[in-house]
Order: structure tokens, then C-alpha cells, then sequence
């Protein structure tokens, strides 16, 4: 083997270890390498000098993360041990029939929804509501955006088809990339995102029920490439409608989490979303308590009360005949809607840090603790 050509085998090798970001899978794996071509130039000093020129094929024209791919691509080449090496990468997209063979052996793959197979590592959490207007959805993407903050690969799902809000809370405008047939979730805030809102539009209506409701779940679960995340989150719609029941037989390993206010009137109907557990095999995990004060020079205000998620939590301990814990009790705090409006939920900086504050420490240990097992 020439020096060249043991050069080329040794950056394609580098290059298994670049992974694209939306699949997941190493580019060379993916077959996105088309060809590796090193030219030695005129050496200055002791070390040899090549330009090396990569032929990348993304997977769509315009991929909106080629710039990453491109950056990871530089530095295994200029990284380089034993050599000098000037990259020059050139960026096309793939044929039709090659994209084509590519999504056909990813959906071989994803036959039928991933995260119910024997074996699944990913923890799932449905994040539930008796009534709406408790901050569900708030407690929703602050809780993923935590997880993707300690490190977690983060997955979520916008499960509210009439009232989805996950797009706004996390700044996302833009619509999942279409792979021939195969979506690739919307990545922000280091969360792996989908909701029928990046589709419908804000402004529009969906009057959807019973089996086609479900068919929406069951896409999201199925024709979305999601990976293997470590965490999924099920943003659901308030109350114990058809979705609730489609969540629950599409994912039996999922866990309920039970979002309510301290006032009586939530937590009364807090405690139903919790009951669903009794019709079918899911598990309920605890309780967290939103707007559970609002501090005001020092002093905390109970404005809705006080005590309406220990009493969900002590009905659904005893009709349920195992622990249902109080998780979490969260304040009324503006940011969380001024901020979360802004499209950064609240619980990050600006650079997408988790918070150091009380509510950046409330939120890590509700991850914290969802992640222990039971």
C-alpha cells in the first residue's frame, strides 16, 4: 500500500466515528463517504504533507446540519497523527435509488414502534393532567430540557393534538426532514422533538378521534427515527381521553407522572388522570405540584392553597395499593412562562445550561429521582 492509500484507509477509519446527528449512525456506516482521495504535497520539515479531499453525500439537499458533519469531518482529518493534512470537503447529495436502499434498511429496522420490543432501555414518562391550565406542558419541556442538560439523550413527544405547545416552548419553526417517508425529529434545546403543530399550524384546527387519534401516536412512534434515546416524554392532553388509552397500549412500559395545582378543584380531578393506571398496565410514578407558592419579598404566598399534590398523592397511594410520592412541588414563577414563551424553557441559560438556581436544583432532582429505579 502506497503512503496515500494507507492515508485514505486511515481517515476512513476516523470517519466511523463521526456520527450524523439526526440518525445516529456513523456517516461511514450510513454510507455517506463516497470517496477519500490524498495527494502528497511538498512536505515542510520533518512531517509528510498531504491535502486530502472527502466526498460527502448527505442525505438531503440543503441537510440543515451539514455544517456540523462538515466541522466533525475537519477535524478527524487535521487531528491526524502521523501527518500533515489539509482537508478539502466536498458535499453533495445522494441518488434517489442510494437514499432510497438507505431508509428502506432504517425502516427495516423500525418495522413497528421501537420502544415497546423486549430489551428497550429507554425510560419513558407521560406527563398527565387531570384539567388543563396547571402547567403540564410547562412542567413537560423544562423536565426534557433537564434531561438533555445532565447529558441524557432526550427524546419527547408532543402528545396533545388539540392543544399542542412544545414547538412554541422550544422556539422550533421549522417542519422534521422527510427521508423518504422517514422523519427525523426537530432537535432543540438538545431535545429530540415532534408534535402535529410543526405540520398544522398554530391557527388550525384538528378534529380528530378514536382510531385516527391513535394513528398519530402510533406515527410518531414508528415513522419518526428516533434513535435510542435514554429518555422519552409524552406531553398528553389533559384529562383521561382517547389519547391516554392509545399511550397506555402503545407503551405499557410507560410512567405516569400526575402534574396538578394545590387547589381542590385540580387535584380533584388530578387524582382521575392518576386512576387510568387501573385500567390498563401502566405504572404511576408520582405527583408533582405546580404553582405551589409565589414568593414575594421574601415571603412565600400560597395563592391557589396548599396541599393538593400530597392529597393526590395519598389518594392514588391508597387506591392504587402501591407509593405514588410526591415528586416535586414547583412555584409560580413568571420566568417559567416569560422565558418558556420566548422559545428557551425556563429551566436553561442562554447557553443551554442547566440552571444553578432552586429551580434548576428542583428540576435536576425530579430527573435525578424518575431515573432511579423502582
Amino acid at each position: 500500500m502506497t503512503d496515500a492509500r494507507h492515508i485514505e484507509a486511515q481517515i476512513y477509519e476516523r470517519l466511523n466515528k463521526v456520527i450524523d446527528p439526526e440518525l445516529g449512525r456513523s456517516i461511514t456506516d450510513l454510507g455517506m463517504i463516497a470517496a477519500i482521495n490524498a495527494v502528497g504535497v511538498t512536505s515542510q520539515g520533518d512531517m509528510p504533507s498531504y491535502d486530502v479531499t472527502v466526498h460527502v453525500e448527505l442525505t438531503v439537499e440543503g441537510c440543515p446540519l451539514s455544517q456540523t458533519i462538515t466541522n466533525q469531518i475537519n477535524g478527524a482529518i487535521v487531528s491526524y497523527p502521523d501527518a500533515k493534512l489539509t482537508p478539502h470537503i466536498e458535499v453533495s447529495s445522494m441518488s434517489h435509488d442510494k437514499l432510497a436502499d438507505l431508509v428502506a434498511g432504517l425502516k427495516a429496522e423500525r418495522k413497528q414502534n421501537p420502544f415497546n420490543k423486549p430489551g428497550v432501555k429507554t425510560r419513558i414518562f407521560a406527563i398527565a393532567s387531570g384539567k388543563g391550565g396547571v402547567g403540564k406542558s410547562s412542567v413537560s419541556a423544562n423536565l426534557a430540557a433537564t434531561f438533555a442538560a445532565l447529558g441524557y439523550d432526550t427524546a419527547a413527544i408532543d402528545a396533545d393534538i388539540y392543544g399542542f405547545s412544545l414547538p412554541k416552548l422550544f422556539g422550533v419553526h421549522t417542519q422534521p426532514t422527510n427521508l423518504n417517508g422517514m422523519l427525523m425529529p426537530v432537535t432543540a434545546w438538545g431535545v429530540k422533538l415532534i408534535s402535529i403543530g410543526m405540520f398544522a399550524g398554530a391557527d388550525r384546527a384538528i378534529l380528530w378521534r378514536g382510531p385516527r387519534l391513535q394513528r398519530s401516536l402510533e406515527q410518531f412512534l414508528s415513522d419518526v427515527w428516533w434513535g435510542d434515546p435514554d429518555v422519552l416524554l409524552l406531553d398528553l392532553a389533559p384529562g383521561t381521553g382517547d389519547m391516554a388509552i392509545s399511550v397506555a397500549q402503545a407503551l405499557p412500559n410507560a410512567e405516569l407522572v400526575v402534574v396538578t395545582t394545590p387547589q381542590p378543584s385540580a387535584s380533584d380531578v388530578a387524582v382521575r388522570s392518576g386512576l387510568v393506571a387501573l385500567q390498563v398496565p401502566m405504572k404511576v410514578r408520582g405527583v408533582v405540584e405546580n404553582m405551589s407558592w409565589y414568593e414575594h419579598k421574601g415571603e412565600r404566598l400560597e395563592i391557589f392553597g396548599a396541599g393538593g399534590g400530597r392529597r393526590v398523592s395519598d389518594q392514588l397511594t391508597e387506591t392504587l395499593g402501591y407509593d405514588v410520592p410526591l415528586l416535586a412541588q414547583l412555584p409560580l414563577d413568571p420566568d417559567l412562562r416569560e422565558v418558556g414563551e420566548s422559545g428557551r424553557p425556563a429551566v436553561l441559560n442562554e447557553d443551554g445550561a442547566l440552571r444553578s438556581d432552586a429551580l434548576g436544583r428542583t428540576f435536576r432532582e425530579l430527573a435525578e429521582g424518575l431515573l432511579r429505579s423502582e
